[in-house]
């Protein structure tokens, strides 16, 4: 007669294995599967619980949505390009011109990774906002009648502090990539005769393009989706697909338009993410 517990000892690890992998699925899906799930079946909700496309249509075809869709791609564009150029003269300056306290500066930089979004544009209101410092200066000194600096109220001041908050996402890669490169690289072509501009184009920026492509393809995903700074601000006609959302949603009630949108916002950064990491992995190969 065979051994029972023979046989059932070298089924255990392979039960407790697959409890190691089985809850964190059931935590995955009931905290993010479950929840998009519903999103979609609204989205798509028709009368008598049927799927219907019809009000996915309607959505897609309203002025309201291409007016936030063109206003999401071109702050989040904008915001990104910012981003990576301000990011490559900082990281250059800190890497190649050392001064008293870059060090310092560095540091300063990667704590607005910390700071919530709202902080920034706050202080932002404190500065350049209708009755903020800078205003009251100029008027008090040169008489205006009105606030003269406005553009915090605009699609520029959006742009101007999603550029504050997200340019450590960029200049972080830019600075960890700079730094392994050797340096007798640009000592050999400098005395080579190759001018600044050469270096730069030949040996600096080639080294530098993957973690551009890394913190520039972060920085889009994370301003495509950017919420707290335009809802903060305020500003005035500029409305993004993620404040659509909350304004349909909350100030509406109309969840099921509400849900499409989101729907279309999810899509958009699955596929800037799909384009991400394809190009990480060219990059990588």
């Amino acid at each position: 007669m065979p051994d029972i517990l023979a046989l059932r000892l070298p089924a255990t690890p392979r039960v407790r294995n697959a409890g190691w992998v089985v809850l964190p699925i059931l935590v995955i899906a009931v905290l993010f599967f479950y929840p998009l799930a519903l999103i979609v079946r609204q989205a798509f909700a028709g009368d008598a619980g049927a799927a219907a496309i019809q009000p996915f249509l309607d959505v897609l075809h309203s002025r309201y949505f291409g007016h936030a869709l063109l206003n999401t791609v071109e702050i989040a564009t904008a915001a990104t390009a910012g981003c990576l150029v301000l990011g490559l003269v900082l990281a250059l300056i800190l890497t190649f011109v050392p001064f008293p306290g870059c060090v310092l500066a560095g540091r300063l930089v990667d704590t607005f990774i910390a700071l919530p979004t709202f902080l920034v544009t706050l202080a932002f209101t404190f500065i350049y906002g209708s009755a903020g410092i800078l205003n009251s200066l100029l008027q008090q000194h040169f008489g205006f009648a009105q606030p003269p600096v406005q553009f915090l109220y605009s699609a520029w001041g959006v742009i101007f502090a999603e550029i504050t908050v997200y340019l450590p996402f960029v200049l972080r890669p830019l600075l960890a990539s700079l730094s392994l490169m050797d340096p007798s690289q640009i000592e050999v072509a400098s005395t080579l005769g190759a001018r600044p501009w050469r270096v730069m184009r030949q040996i600096i920026l080639p080294a530098a393009f993957p973690a551009l492509i890394a913190g520039g393809s972060l920085c889009l995903l994370l301003t495509i989706n950017e919420f707290g700074v335009v809802l903060f601000i305020g500003a005035k006609g500029v409305t993004t697909l993620p404040l659509l959302i909350y304004s349909k949603a909350i100030q509406e009630s109309d969840y099921q338009a509400a849900c499409i949108i989101a729907v279309i916002n999810i899509v958009l950064s699955l596929g800037l993410f799909g384009l991400y990491r394809a190009a990480a992995r060219r990059l990588g190969a």
